[in-house]
């Protein structure tokens, strides 16, 4: 997964967020090394913002946003390595690299990669997404128009979900690809201890998330904003547009290159000799931690807490409460790593003697409280709630965000406001568990998410059942551990419908969609065919349309002329009462097709054996491609899971076919075999039995001349 820096995204490892030592080697090796054009792109990316990542403080550092100045040292010896290879006399070669639309292009694709690594990844020519299930890494990720500075994607950063260390105790995903499906895109559904998310990628590069249950609550997403001239973006302000007008919110870059928050709070002037912070909901990861705490009478009076004698309900070693109020803002109070998790941690200062104040200034580190009380008290026992923290920089009831012309949300449910609290997307700020709908769009404007903003929702017939259509594709999401079967009713404008794979009922607003969902799962469905009527009327209400495959649909219901438009062809028909009209569009693919090894990963990649050419030729659909596997060559396709298998067919090229034997397994370490493959001619096959999740095709022998794989087919 690439961004448009060039860096490899590392959604699942915590504090390896732009490490250049460790980006830079690999694509420096498969460039000049290994000839790859991809990489080569990369590398140019990368280097472009060398010198502006070099400038940014602390000058001069390559590991800076890792957190651990540890890694210095082997960044710098990796980077040296990397020159080396582009300048060492025959080391490298001359690799023309890939544009970076053809960078994106190439990349693109979706891939499961499993309930254990718990990583779907698509990648599209204009964003990367995907939905991270690792043990507290949890999260959906999401990377409009890969820009590697909008959201913090790394370890342990929330995305969409309010913490990454939700449990996850259920996950239910569909993928779907180009080549099988006639589009890209997934469907993940999480079950989560207690509630339940999903999240559908799209062949747009747009996502939708949708949640319910008190795991889910107070959603956000994290935004980078740093001073870093020479990387597009980072120009020492976000501006946030939505429907109440725009907001900006400046940058507060540190030289430790930390971006905490600064919280200014005022309220009524009052005299206290006790002033506490009181935690409410700690940041996910690391509690609270604060550089400072400062208390005044009036903007221009003096700091009333430094010095004043500090407790707190705990500290981490080094980190005590006094450190918060000794005038040196790089020393700073942090909870003990045991009560991170805990919610109401507490620092308290004692001013010494009652002292009339009206504000507080808050300097936190990156563990900012996310929602928190300041106290005042006489005597140190009883409390009297001050003011409230954080104060949002913006807050809207329209239910869209322009995140700096770079990504647009869209908030559908009754959780309450957008917000934005310095750096941190609020998606639902009050909270509750009631269902949360949230699109995600890439190069939308702000008008445009205005104007999406007013369309209606598609509503089911039950609560459980979210449900979104989005650049004409339709997410559904069944939050509840029951198998559900309920109508959604879609809004169409004109004369024309959309229709997708399954049953529908043409209404006089649009269709009535007759959704079948498993327990706990997702679906995303692309308009399959376009039903036009051929009159000048519209389509009358109660045809009912079931959509075989994106070239078959069956039509019953009152009687009228219907063209029925796929794939850029189309087909006449007409449909009388009590009988059914089937049409099937002449050249327009049926997709989803029935081979399960379609454009699936294979195995080996690189390096390849010596006289391997690249095995995915064998699964890319292209009669023009083809495999050549050497002497004993053998190549294994994944499935993506494990599926019923009925058949495996071969279909060679040129000279005497070989001989072709079939192996299953289940984990891809221990295989067991279903036989050899038969037959006459260019074409060889087995019937067999079993579920596997890997299928492996082992050629015997060294093949004949130009001899070659063209097809291999799983069913």
């Amino acid at each position: 997964m690439m961004s448009d820096a060039g860096e490899p995204l590392m959604p699942m490892v915590n504090d390896r967020e732009h490490l250049y030592g460790r980006d830079v080697i690999p694509l420096a090796f498969l460039s000049r090394v290994m000839g790859d054009r991809a990489a080569a792109r990369a590398e140019v990316e990368l280097a472009a913002r060398l010198e502006a990542y070099q400038a940014y403080p602390p000058e001069n550092r390559l590991a800076k946003f890792s957190g651990e100045p540890k890694y210095e040292p082997e960044a710098r010896a990796e980077l040296a390595i990397s020159y080396l290879l582009h300048v060492w006399p025959g080391a490298g070669r001359s690799v023309v690299p890939l544009s970076q639309r053809e960078l994106f292009a190439y990349a693109s694709g979706v891939t499961d990669f499993g309930e254990g690594p718990g990583l779907v990844s698509h990648q599209s020519p204009a964003a990367w997404a995907g939905a991270v299930s690792k043990p507290k890494f949890v999260k959906f990720a999401w990377q409009p128009g890969h820009d590697d500075w909008l959201f913090r994607i790394s370890g342990a950063t929330p995305m969409f979900l309010p913490s990454t260390g939700v449990e996850v105790t259920g996950r239910s995903v569909r993928t779907h690809t180009r080549l099988r499906d006639g589009f890209d895109g997934s469907a993940t559904l999480l079950r989560l201890r207690d509630g339940f998310a999903g999240f559908t990628t799209l062949p747009s590069g747009a996502v939708v998330h949708a949640a319910g249950g008190p795991d889910t609550s107070g959603g956000r997403l994290e935004v980078h904003n740093l001073t870093m001239p020479g990387v597009a973006g980072l120009d020492g302000r976000r501006t946030y547009r939505f429907a109440e007008g725009p907001a900006t919110v400046v940058s507060r870059d540190s030289s430790g290159g930390s971006t905490g928050r600064v919280d200014e709070l005022s309220f009524d002037r009052t005299t206290v000799r006790h002033l506490r912070v009181q935690g409410v909901t700690p940041d996910p990861a690391y509690g609270y931690s604060l550089f400072a705490v400062e208390a005044r009478d009036g903007a221009d009076g003096r700091e009333l807490a430094r010095g004043g004698r500090a407790t707190a309900s705990s500290s981490a070693p080094g980190r005590g409460p006094e450190l918060a109020v000794d005038g040196d803002g790089t020393t700073r109070w942090a909870v003990s790593t045991a009560d991170r998790p805990r919610p109401d941690s507490w620092l308290a200062v004692d001013l010494g003697e009652p002292r009339a104040l009206d504000r507080v200034t808050l300097r936190w580190e990156s563990a900012a409280g996310r929602s928190y009380l300041v106290q005042g008290s006489d005597d140190g026992e009883r409390w009297t709630d001050l003011a409230s923290g954080p104060v949002p920089a913006l807050r809207s009831e329209g239910g869209w965000l322009d995140v700096d012309g770079r990504a647009g949300l869209l908030v559908r449910g009754g959780q309450g406001p957008l917000a934005v609290y310095g750096d941190t997307i609020v998606l639902a700020e009050d909270g509750g568990t009631g269902p949360l709908l949230v699109e995600g769009h890439c190069g939308v404007s702000a008008d445009g998410l205005r104007e999406l903003a007013r369309r209606p929702v598609p509503t089911a017939g039950d609560e459980k059942v979210r449900a979104a259509v989005t650049d004409g594709h339709l997410s559904l999401f069944n939050l509840s551990d029951r198998a559900m079967r309920t109508p959604v009713a879609l809004v169409q404008e004109g004369r024309r419908r959309e229709v997708y794979e399954g049953e529908q009922v043409v209404t006089r607003d649009g269709l009535r969609y007759e959704a079948r969902l498993e327990a706990a799962s997702a679906l995303l469905l692309p308009p399959r065919l376009s039903l036009v009527p051929l009159s000048g009327r519209s389509l009358p209400n109660g045809l009912r349309a079931e959509v075989v495959d994106a070239a078959t649909v069956r039509l019953t219901g009152p009687v009228c002329r219907v063209r029925v438009e796929a794939q850029g062809r189309s087909a006449v028909a007409v449909v009388r009462p009590g009988r059914g009209t089937e049409v099937t569009v002449r050249g327009a693919q049926a997709y989803p097709t029935t081979d399960l090894a379609l454009g699936r990963a294979v195995f080996p990649n690189a390096p390849l054996p010596t006289g391997m050419s690249e095995p995915s030729a064998a699964v890319d659909g292209d009669p023009d491609t083809v495999w050549r596997p050497g002497r004993d060559g053998r190549l294994v396709v994944d499935l993506g899971a494990r599926r019923a298998v009925g058949r495996v067919e071969a279909e060679w090229l040129a000279g005497r076919v070989p001989g072709l034997s079939v192996e299953f397994s289940d984990d891809g370490i221990g295989y067991r075999r279903a036989g050899a493959l038969t037959g006459h001619g260019r074409v060889r096959s087995l019937r067999a039995t079993g579920a596997p999740r890997y299928v492996a095709l082992q050629v015997s022998g060294t093949p004949e001349g130009r001899g070659g794989l063209v097809r291999l087919s799983v069913r």
